[in-house]
């Protein structure tokens, strides 16, 4: 009885190798048809199929329809009075009234209308340096889904090298055991492990169509492509040439807004005037005569002070945010540069020392199980298998943080504004 259940245990063992095995050679078959996904291929179709695309051509259109707009001089009036028809005494027959019709022009002075178009395509600069700050963070949001599709893509060799090595211990353990090296409980052991490492597998897999299927979405498009992961695995340290920060040009194009707000609100204080001609009628005795007017308002330079004061304090605060803009992203830049160092140290020593030491160890305590030796038990095993199991997922970690850093190092270098070109021109 003792050997059946041995034997039985034994083939369950060699079975379920062999069934992992299988998947594991079902799960590498990628099909023919998947091409492998650039970075530069997935920003270039979101830059033609992103939704964000039509918002940001209409707020363009609202602001050149409010150039257009600037552009209207101050409408021209027309009016008629009624006077004297009626009343007491001699003013009571309706003979004695009078009609008058006018026409009324107000001419702007001092360059009113030229600053009011120039604020108003001010503001359209704006808004167009606003647009390329929320597709150049859009764009850094795909590159990161394109990160972690990646690193959900490297996590599967992780695990399936684990399950493998799980796998080829178990047999070992089961061998032993039948010869009465090792007590059952090692085998039931080395089995949960081997059925925890295969749902690790099937976990990472689901967890890579996720990452895929999320890249996707922000095209619009399917998840039947395939990452490169020799680009996961590069650690590319050198700092890209800095070009002019997409929020430093936002608030460069607001000081030029508020430039042309301080012009528009000096002119409010030079008065526009206006003239007025009309046609009287005089009821009694049915007579014409031509009327001449004008105006012209008073006190107009304290009436508008307080706003030429308010356009010029809101123009140096922008001045003084450009300059704290610039220092914050030269800051940023230079942390992230020393981060992604750090990082990339880590990893070669990681390469260098622990995985070479770990493996090393694993492999000794293998050969002395499957030697049949007494010298390593399955406890000691477990051990060093779970020490390059979490080397080998700290590194997958650290090249993650490494490229999301790298993420964001070329949002504030700018290295992705050129697509922003195709981006405007889509209507």
């Amino acid at each position: 009885m003792f050997s059946k259940s041995r034997a039985r245990t034994g083939a369950r063992a060699v079975r379920r190798a062999m069934f992992c095995g299988g998947v594991l050679l079902a799960a590498a078959a990628q099909p023919a048809w998947a091409q492998n996904l650039s970075l530069d291929e997935a920003l270039s179709r979101v830059a033609t199929r992103d939704p964000a695309i039509a918002a940001s051509a209409a707020r363009l259109e609202a602001a050149d329809a409010a150039v257009l707009q600037a552009d209207v001089r101050p409408r021209d009036v027309v009016g008629a009075d009624f006077e004297d028809f009626a009343g007491t005494g001699s003013y009571s027959p309706l003979n004695r009234s009078q009609t008058t019709g006018w026409y009324e022009r107000t001419w702007e002075r001092g360059g009113k209308r030229e600053a009011r178009i120039g604020a108003a395509r001010a503001d359209v600069a704006v808004v167009g340096a606003q647009n390329r700050v929320r597709l150049l963070d859009r764009l850094a949001r795909v590159q990161a889904a394109w990160v972690d599709a990646l690193a959900a893509e490297a996590a599967i060799p992780v695990a399936e090298t684990r399950l493998a090595d799980l796998q080829r211990v178990e047999l070992d353990v089961v061998k032993r055991v039948t010869g009465a090296l090792d007590p059952w409980f090692a085998a039931e052991r080395a089995r949960t492990n081997v059925a925890q490492a295969e749902i690790a597998l099937e976990q990472a897999r689901e967890a890579a169509r996720i990452a895929r299927t999320n890249l996707a979405t922000w095209w619009g498009g399917s998840s039947d492509f395939k990452l490169d992961p020799a680009i996961f695995q590069a650690l590319d340290v050198t700092v890209p040439t800095a070009g002019e920060s997409a929020e430093v040009a936002m608030l460069t194009a607001e000081r030029a807004a508020a430039e042309a707000k301080v012009r528009l609100a000096e002119t409010g204080n030079i008065a526009d005037p206006s003239g007025r001609v009309g046609l009287r009628h005089f009821g009694q005795g049915n007579d014409f005569a031509v009327m001449v007017g004008g105006s012209i308002p008073l006190g107009a330079k304290s009436a508008n002070r307080g706003n030429v004061v308010r356009a010029q304090a809101e123009q140096r605060a922008i001045e003084a945010d450009i300059a704290v803009a610039r220092v914050e992203v030269d800051r940023e830049i230079d942390r992230l540069v020393a981060d992604r160092g750090l990082i990339a140290a880590e990893i070669k020593r990681i390469d260098a020392e622990v995985l070479p030491s770990a493996s090393r160890a694993v492999r000794l305590i293998q050969d002395g199980l499957a030697r049949g030796g007494t010298a390593f038990t399955f406890l000691e095993f477990s051990q060093a298998q779970a020490a390059v199991n979490d080397a080998r997922s700290r590194r997958v970690d650290l090249l993650r943080r490494f490229h999301l850093l790298g993420v964001r190092l070329d949002r504030l270098t700018g290295r992705h504004a050129p697509l922003l070109a195709n981006m405007e021109n889509v209507r």
